[in-house]
C-alpha cells in the first residue's frame, strides 16, 4: 500500500478513495470512480443531475451540469459503475465533484464474477 502524506492525492486519471476526498485543496482536478448509489434530478434544480457514487472506502457526490449531461447522457443514465473527472467543492462541510468528464465503467463489475 501507497504511503501518502497530508498534501497528496491520486491525480487524474488515477481515481482518489472517497475518504481521502478531504486531501485535495478546493477547486483542485479530481478522478472519483464507484457504483452509482443515487441518481437524482430535482425539478427545482433547473437540469443539474446529483449523482452518488460508492466505493469500498466511503461515498462522493457529484454534481451535473444540464450542458454536461448532454454530452455523457448514457453514462449518466445507464452507468451502473461510473468514473468521473471535475473540480472538487466544498460548502458546508459538504464535498462535491463538479463533473467535466464522466466514464461508464459497468463493464468492469462483469470481471468480478470470471474465474482467476
Amino acid at each position: 500500500m501507497v504511503t501518502l502524506s497530508p498534501h497528496d492525492w491520486p491525480r487524474p486519471p488515477q481515481a482518489i478513495p472517497h475518504v481521502l476526498l478531504d486531501r485535495p485543496p478546493q477547486g483542485a482536478r479530481v478522478t472519483v470512480a464507484g457504483l452509482v448509489l443515487v441518481r437524482q434530478r430535482p425539478g427545482t434544480a433547473k437540469g443539474v443531475i446529483f449523482i452518488t457514487l460508492e466505493d469500498e472506502t466511503g461515498i462522493a457526490n457529484v454534481v451535473v451540469w444540464r450542458a454536461l449531461y448532454e454530452r455523457f447522457r448514457r453514462a449518466v443514465i445507464a452507468g451502473r459503475m461510473l468514473r468521473v473527472t471535475g473540480k472538487l467543492e466544498r460548502q458546508n462541510e459538504v464535498t462535491h465533484v463538479i463533473a467535466e468528464q464522466i466514464e461508464d465503467i459497468s463493464w468492469m463489475l462483469d470481471s468480478l464474477v470470471e474465474d482467476p
